[in-house]
């Protein structure tokens, strides 16, 4: 079968994504996806050995910035199929890309050499059906990986003050809860590779990293701006206007470290027949 054609568009389904919100924001928040965690992310795709030749999906590409790397590499004679729900990236070279809901919308089963999903799974209460159909989209001997965040884990290391520090607690625990009521699983990342295995892959390589929250880092932006994107779903759960303005205050102190979550990234491959 014939990867779909770019001009093809699939109908995207209506979605309780947490961060779906006015077009600016989303457009922020995939930007800061993209600056905190694209570095992890290209490092392990290029374990895998992409190349020339390869045929490549992304779901749930965000930017585009990946999706962009990956044509790169598979130029001149692969290919890469980017799907989100509401693309915010344009065809290039070599990428195609579609408006698609991976929980109800087909894939073109054993396509793709390499598949790729960062932070989706997650956010889907169907997360192992989907796993699946990413499993049957991989040719023999085909990399999925699964890039998702452990949230249960982030602690704060340093604040200005007590006061400053369990504003930040709180801030965590209304986000969490925020989370939670859209379907999140926030420790996911964890248990991912033994879900990887259950689908069916072998040679399970999960490796968690971790990065240090401070005012210049980009996953710190990231947080920051979830005090604006995610603000009528914080104020249910909780917190207060001036409380918002007080912890984007606190993060960005130079005093300020934390922890970031966990992130696993983990590989695993469709047995060869």
């Amino acid at each position: 079968m014939d990867v779909i054609a770019p001009e093809q568009r699939w109908p995207a389904v209506s979605s309780g994504y947490v961060f779906h919100d006015q077009q600016v924001r989303e457009q922020e928040q995939r930007s800061c996806l993209s600056a905190a965690h694209d570095p992890l992310t290209l490092a392990r795709l290029a374990e895998t050995g992409v190349g020339p030749g390869w045929r490549c999906l992304e779901v749930g590409a965000g930017s585009g910035q990946v999706a962009r790397w990956l044509a790169d590499r598979v130029a001149p004679t692969g290919s890469v199929l980017a799907t989100e729900l509401r693309p915010g990236l344009r065809p290039g070279p070599g990428l195609q890309v579609l408006a698609h809901d991976v929980v109800s919308d087909p894939l073109p089963a054993g396509e793709f050499d390499l598949v790729l999903a960062r932070l989706v799974l997650r956010h889907l209460p169907q997360r192992h059906e989907v796993l699946a159909k990413l499993v049957r989209a991989l040719r023999p001997g085909g990399w999925l990986q699964i890039d998702e965040f452990d949230t249960s884990y982030e602690p704060l290391l340093l604040a200005p003050d007590e006061e400053s520090a369990r504003l930040y607690e709180k801030f965590l625990a209304a986000k969490a809860t925020v989370m939670r009521s859209a379907g999140v699983d926030a420790d996911w990342g964890r248990r991912v590779p033994l879900a990887m295995r259950r689908a069916g892959l072998s040679g399970i390589d999960p490796r968690p990293h971790v990065q240090l929250r401070h005012r210049d880092s980009a996953d710190l932006r990231l947080l920051a701006h979830h005090t604006e994107h995610l603000r009528d779903q914080l104020l249910a759960a909780g917190m207060t206007g001036p409380e918002l303005t007080r912890v984007r205050e606190v993060m960005l102190h130079p005093d300020f470290r934390a922890t970031s979550s966990l992130m696993y990234s983990v590989h695993g491959r469709k047995p060869a027949r």
